[in-house]
Parts: structure tokens; C-alpha cells; sequence
């Protein structure tokens, strides 16, 4: 790994659901609380500015909506590790009718060390999240990931 792979987290997941509902699933925060955030104070759309809140954790976070491509990408700028950083989903419809749904978190700042566990922790995270969103849009269970990831409490960063 090179110093521009260390800048850049990148999680991806195969849900067997159409594109449609996939990408619904990130956008509409009454279904992303169901596998990520515990509330978001409303829907994706360009331009808007929106809070996620995380409240077993007391931890919210600004999210300005930069891109919304229906069914094909979403692209945000939120405060990660105290900066801001860009992170860019991407749907991609497959002929079963499943969805690729790739992530990528980008804009870390730091020495070299801070930036790749920086990038780490967001890819183990983003990570966790597709697992949450693949088990409730396949599924309908609710693992609670994004919860037992800290049992104790989210470590500050």
C-alpha cells in the first residue's frame, strides 16, 4: 500500500435487492436507522444539509449532501476525525436484479500514521454498515451492528 491508498477508505457489499430499494435504503433515514444511524433529521437531496444521530453513542454528525444520482451514486461531505472528508457511494445494478454498493471515504488529514487509522476505522465501518444494510434489505433483521461495534461506548477520535 502507497501513501495515496493509505488516504482512502473503501468498503463494497452485494445486496440481492433491486438498485431502487438499495439506493432508497441510504437516502431515506427512516430506513438507514434501521442497519446505521438512530435517526436523520431528513432525506438526501443535493445541496441540503442534513443531521445523523447516533444516540446510544450521544454523537451526531452534519452531513452537507454534495450529489444525489438516483439509483447510481450519492456523494456527501461530513466532519470524520474532526475534518471534513468526502464519502461517495456508488449502485451498480446487476442482471439478477442484486446491487453492488461500493464506498469510498476520502479527505483524511494527518501524519501518515494518523491518516491510515483514520482510513482504516472508516473502512472497518463503512464496512459494518453494508453488512447491517445487507442483512435488513435481504433479510428484514436488524443485527445491530453499528451498536455492539462499542458496547461501551464509541472510543473518541
Amino acid at each position: 500500500m502507497n501513501d495515496a491508498d493509505a488516504r482512502v477508505a473503501t468498503a463494497a457489499m452485494l445486496i440481492r435487492r433491486p438498485v431502487a430499494e438499495v439506493f432508497e435504503a441510504f437516502v431515506d433515514p427512516a430506513v438507514t436507522s434501521r442497519f446505521w444511524f438512530s435517526r436523520g433529521s431528513g432525506r438526501l437531496e443535493p445541496g441540503k444539509t442534513v443531521t445523523w444521530h447516533w444516540e446510544p453513542y450521544h454523537a451526531s454528525a452534519e452531513v452537507l449532501v454534495k450529489a444525489v444520482e438516483p439509483h447510481a451514486r450519492i456523494e456527501i461531505e461530513w466532519s470524520a476525525y474532526g475534518n471534513s472528508t468526502t464519502v461517495e457511494w456508488r449502485f451498480t445494478a446487476r442482471p439478477d436484479g442484486a446491487t453492488f454498493v461500493s464506498i469510498t471515504n476520502a479527505g483524511f488529514r494527518g501524519d501518515g500514521a494518523e491518516i491510515t487509522r483514520q482510513a482504516v476505522s472508516s473502512t472497518e465501518g463503512f464496512t459494518i454498515v453494508l453488512a447491517g444494510a445487507k442483512a435488513w434489505l435481504e433479510h428484514r433483521l436488524a443485527l445491530n451492528l453499528v451498536w455492539d461495534r462499542f458496547p461501551g461506548g464509541a472510543p473518541t477520535v
